[in-house]
């Protein structure tokens, strides 16, 4: 009896379909978006999107079908599913019905299912935006529906201003980058007014009863405006340097009256506030590495300032003026441009004949006045400039400290950097989806959003799990220099998958499969990160 061989690609995929198993990502898609009777469901096609954009292969979502040409679509996806199916048309309508349904409430929904799927509870909820700059027209009168964000010019965080932008909204749960909440907004819509939005849409989710999470953000938060519309929310977030109370507190506390940290380089101190009414704590805290940096650039500000003022002083002790008014104008109108010196002058006069050559008995002289200019360091000004340096506040309407101790105020701000930025730091890979925003409806654009949000969804959580599972169980892998690490990316993780196929060998009415390059590593993993991803990895037999 002849056999038939083929083989498959699986590398780091079955990780990831296992993960959408795990929280049932098809069928809880496919629940919230109506039956299209098309051979591949909205919840297909969306998972087959995740599992390309986890790729990490910078396919735009037209090659689609190319990057599953050789891979096992029927473990990765479902059965009856041909890498064809999975073409521009199938995904661009799926994207159409995720919009239909509503992006921010089909992903709440699949959000929450994971989170209760995985035990995690929202403790803390890290809120912030980020842009993503594309390309094309995008001419919004064009588009139909009357919901979808406009693709319009912004303030960038990509630093392309000369490109149209669509936002991301995102809330993150605890220290982790695992999105609890996903918005998608306007180009041209300013933080101040989008991130006070999105905290009361998520926040209303929640019964009054119900314990809620605090509130994570940066300053585009904290306005008078703002407080008071999330009095039932407590929050944690940090006050604009521009506020008068809070410049008066940054330069009065010195760094003699602020208790070391915990934290190595950081002190504190604590004070209280009722800015637009509202009771709350303030921490001011200090950094010092950063402070000493900022005061090296400061330094390097009054030198370059006292360069470029001694030969404006040469410039205007040439000058010449009519009368010596103008040329004490002159001076004080000069000295008010320096912000580190002090500038002090007098004026003298000379007399010239108003004619050239040897004078004679008839010719008649004019007076020219001149100034004379001297400089010195502002010690106060700069005194001044140097207090604030290193320092910021964070405010928090949590009251009570043995609910949220100073420690922990800090501690909670500072994973900002560890949560909803580092997933934005995922979702900006240029291997991912960031390079293939080239949709040309902004509802497309939407739902793509939504997508991106999920993939984050699929990798955070899968990073989270194999961390807890090996704290847990005691176990390491190693790292990229080959240390022992309980705290690895996925990212490296899926390096380290790289190679693996299934081997598919039909013979009769038998179909042996064999997963090949299967090292020990490979299976610890996949041990620890569950049952459903541990079976893309063993030995399969299946009758034909």
């Amino acid at each position: 009896m002849s056999e038939q061989y083929s083989t498959k690609t699986l590398d780091h995929l079955g990780i990831v379909a296992g993960v959408c198993q795990q929280i049932g990502l098809i069928e809880q898609i496919d629940a919230r978006v109506p039956d299209t009777g098309r051979t591949v469901s909205v919840g297909q096609a969306v998972q087959a999107m995740v599992i390309n954009g986890l790729g990490f292969v910078g396919r735009p979502l037209y090659l689609t079908p190319e990057f599953y040409r050789n891979k096992p679509l029927d473990l990765l996806i479902g059965e009856g599913i041909e890498a064809d199916d999975l073409n521009s048309d199938s995904l661009g309508k799926a994207l159409d019905h995720l919009y239909d349904a509503g992006i921010t409430e089909v992903f709440a929904a699949v959000s929450a299912h994971a989170l209760k799927r995985y035990g995690i509870v929202v403790k803390f909820a890290h809120l912030d935006t980020t842009s993503f700059s594309l390309e094309g027209a995008y001419d919004c009168a064009e588009e139909a529906e009357e919901q979808a964000i406009s693709i319009t010019y912004g303030h960038s965080k990509d630093h392309r201003p000369d490109l149209k932008q669509a936002i991301l909204g995102v809330i993150c749960a605890n220290k982790t980058s695992i999105p609890a909440y996903l918005t998608a907004v306007s180009g041209n819509m300013s933080d101040k007014k989008s991130m006070p939005e999105m905290a009361q849409t998520y926040f209303e989710q929640f019964s009054e009863d119900e314990e809620t999470p605090v509130l994570v953000a940066d300053s585009a938060l904290y306005s008078a405006n703002t407080l008071g519309k999330l009095s039932r929310i407590k929050w944690v977030t940090r006050v604009p340097a521009t506020i008068t109370e809070a410049k008066k507190l940054l330069a009065d506390t010195a760094p003699a009256q602020m208790t070391a940290s915990e934290r190595e380089g950081y002190f504190f101190h604590e004070a209280t506030s009722h800015y637009a009414g509202v009771e709350q704590r303030w921490l001011v805290v200090l950094y010092q590495p950063r402070r000493e940096q900022e005061l090296i650039r400061l330094d390097k500000q009054i030198s370059r300032e006292r360069d470029r003022l001694a030969k404006q002083v040469k410039k205007l002790e040439r000058q010449t003026f009519n009368c010596a008014e103008d040329a004490r104008q002159a001076v004080a109108a000069f000295g008010k441009q320096w912000l580190f010196h002090v500038v002090q002058g007098d004026v003298y006069s000379t007399e010239r004949y108003t004619q050239s050559g040897r004078p004679t008995l008839a010719s008649e002289k004019v007076t020219f006045w001149h100034s004379h200019v001297t400089f010195e360091q502002d010690t106060q000004a700069i005194d001044q400039h140097q207090k604030p340096l290193g320092k910021y506040i964070i405010a928090t309407n949590q009251l009570a400290p043995d609910r949220l101790s100073l420690e922990e105020l800090l501690t909670i701000y500072k994973d900002q950097n560890t949560s909803v930025e580092c997933g934005f730091r995922f979702l900006k890979d240029p291997l991912f989806f960031a390079h293939s925003l080239f949709l040309k409806k902004p509802s497309r654009i939407m739902g793509l959003l939504m997508v991106m949000g999920l993939s984050l969804l699929i990798y955070a959580l899968a990073e989270h799990h194999l961390r807890q599972q090996l704290a847990a169980q005691n176990q390491t892998i190693p790292d990229q220099k080959g240390y022992p690490t309980q705290r690895p990316t996925m990212r490296r993780v899926f390096q380290m998958f790289e190679g693996i196929h299934i081997l598919t060998i039909t013979s009769g009415d038998h179909q042996h499969r064999l997963v090949t390059n299967v090292r020990d590593i490979h299976l610890q993993i996949a041990t620890l990160l569950g049952e459903l991803i541990l079976k893309f990895y063993v030995f399969q037999e299946t009758p034909l």
